[in-house]
Formats: structure tokens, C-alpha cells, sequence
């Protein structure tokens, strides 16, 4: 019986646990929902302003601004990851730390000093289990990121930009892609000219033929001037690209952890089924013990 009474003990503790995977999956599924409402809502704007940034920056000779400039010299880099603050989510948080640590030798192998700035406690801790201290960590941003609160990073980095403490920006994030496609990368947003599809020394990228033809097709009219519409629209172009990263972080971290809990409590529903059948099988042994213990004691006073 003790076999059996072992089985059934195990059985009910993996019920316990599909519970709660079960109700983990439930919860990461609402909230995926409300986090890519909200980066496919801000995929439409953030795409247009950056082609609208790309147009200008190429309408003439005479426009220019320092954030779509890139640096002669690299001497200072920054490398934002952002991570999740909980586990339980598959390879995501590990998949955006791989891809974050092969750019963070790659950018010392060519840049004196780097910094590593990361978003997320799994991020945190992973990055010191490879020997790397982040010089800057956030824990604030949860599942749903407010643009208020990005935008106080982002205008940090455009002020270090501008002032001369920094020469690159690189971020490390799950892109988001569709429900069936998350992607860990990692892109420059500064200088500016790395996503506004404007052609960088030795590099000509898709977007940076879009630009070209939109320059070609399409004729503006500043008013007051070039540089004053520029002065707004480009800081704002970055702020939107960073909140972009911090969306698709979001919505993909609940995407991983629906899919994980999901494989839990399939693999749980396996786990209990055979489970059950060993638990029939033994209990059906142990019942077939006693009966034959029962019939041997009754032959035994028979033959008294």
C-alpha cells in the first residue's frame, strides 16, 4: 500500500502545480493581449515618424542635427538590455542576455569604454553571473511601460548624446514581430542615422532607398525653418523608438511566459495520466494481495 499511497501523494502535488501554471497561463494570455494592443498601436506612428525624420534629414544639404550625426571617433558606448523582472518565461530572458553579452565584446573590442546599463532583476543577475557589473540598473518598468517613464531615460540619453558623455547607444530587446515570432536583437538608436534609414559610412540598407526615392517624389515646405521643425521632431522620433523597444520587450515576455506555462500544464496533464495508471496498476496488485491473503488465511482454518 505504501507504493500506492506514494503515487497518489505525488499524483496530487502535480495537480497542485498545473493549477497554478494553468492560472499563470491564464493571466500572461489577458495580459498579452493589453500589451500588444499597445505596441501594434504604436508601430504605425513610430514607423511614420521615423520615415518623416529620414524624408527631412534628406530634403536638402542645409538640414542637419546633431542626433542624425554620427561621431568620427567612438569613445563612449552605452548598451541598454532590458529584461524581465520574473522568470518562469521560457528562453527569454537568457535569449536577450546572450545576444546583449556577444554585442557588449564586440563593442569593447573596438570602443575604450562601454557601459552596461540593464532593465529587469533577471537581467541584473544575469549579467553578473558573466562577470559584467551594470554602471546603471531599473526596476521600475513592469508589463506595461508608460511612455512618462521612458521618456525620462530616453531624455537622459539624448542630453549625454548631445553633451558629449556618450558616442553610441545600443539596446538589447525581444522584438516583436507577430504572436508566432519574437526575435532577441539588439540595434543603435543613436546616432539616429542607425534607424532613420540614412546611409552610414560603408552601409546602405532598404530603408535607406526609401529615403532616396522619398526624396526624389516628395518636395516640403518648412515653415518657420528646416531646423526648427528638425529640433522638434527628431528627439521625439528617438523617444518613440525607445518606447517601441520597451513595448515589444513587454509583449513578448507574456507571449513567452503564455507559451511556458502552457507547456507545463501540458506536460503535467501527461505527468498525472501516467501517473493515474500506475496508481491503478499498483493499487490493483495490492488488492489482489489481500484477497489472496484473505483466501490463504480461509484455506488455513479450513485445514484445522
Amino acid at each position: 500500500m505504501a507504493k500506492a499511497r506514494a503515487l497518489d501523494k505525488r499524483r496530487k502535488a502535480i495537480r497542485n502545480i498545473r493549477k497554478i501554471t494553468r492560472t499563470m497561463e491564464l493571466i500572461a494570455t489577458a495580459r498579452f493581449k493589453k500589451a500588444m494592443d499597445r505596441a501594434a498601436a504604436s508601430t504605425a506612428y513610430t514607423k511614420r515618424i521615423t520615415a518623416l525624420v529620414a524624408d527631412l534629414a534628406n530634403a536638402g544639404a542645409s538640414v542637419s542635427h546633431p542626433l542624425l550625426e554620427p561621431r568620427s571617433e567612438v569613445k563612449n558606448a552605452v548598451l541598454l538590455v532590458l529584461t524581465g523582472n520574473r522568470g518562469l518565461c521560457g528562453g527569454y530572458n537568457s535569449n536577450v542576455q546572450r545576444t546583449a553579452f556577444a554585442r557588449l565584446q564586440e563593442l569593447k573590442a573596438s570602443i575604450p569604454h562601454v557601459s552596461v546599463e540593464v532593465s529587469g532583476k533577471r537581467g541584473i543577475a544575469g549579467m553578473k553571473f558573466r562577470g559584467v557589473t551594470p554602471d546603471a540598473t531599473y526596476l521600475h518598468f513592469e508589463d506595461k511601460p508608460r511612455f512618462e517613464e521612458v521618456e525620462v531615460l530616453a531624455t537622459k540619453y539624448l542630453n549625454d548624446y548631445l553633451t558629449g558623455k556618450i558616442d553610441r547607444l545600443d539596446v538589447a530587446y525581444t522584438k516583436f514581430e507577430n504572436i508566432a515570432r519574437q526575435q532577441a536583437v539588439v540595434e543603435t538608436l543613436l546616432p539616429l542615422a542607425a534607424i532613420d534609414g540614412l546611409e552610414t559610412p560603408g552601409e546602405k540598407t532598404e530603408a535607406a532607398e526609401g529615403a532616396k526615392t522619398a526624396k526624389a517624389e516628395v518636395q516640403y515646405e518648412f515653415l518657420p525653418s528646416a531646423e526648427s521643425i528638425l529640433e522638434e521632431v527628431v528627439p521625439t522620433s528617438f523617444k518613440v523608438k525607445l518606447f517601441k523597444c520597451f513595448l515589444d520587450a513587454a509583449v513578448s515576455e507574456q507571449i513567452a511566459r503564455m507559451t511556458a506555462m502552457k507547456a507545463a500544464t501540458d506536460n503535467a496533464n501527461k505527468i498525472i495520466k501516467k501517473l493515474s495508471m500506475t496508481y491503478n496498476r499498483a493499487r490493483q496488485s495490492q488488492i489482489t494481495g489481500e484477497i489472496m491473503e484473505v483466501l490463504g488465511g480461509v484455506e488455513a482454518l479450513k485445514n484445522k
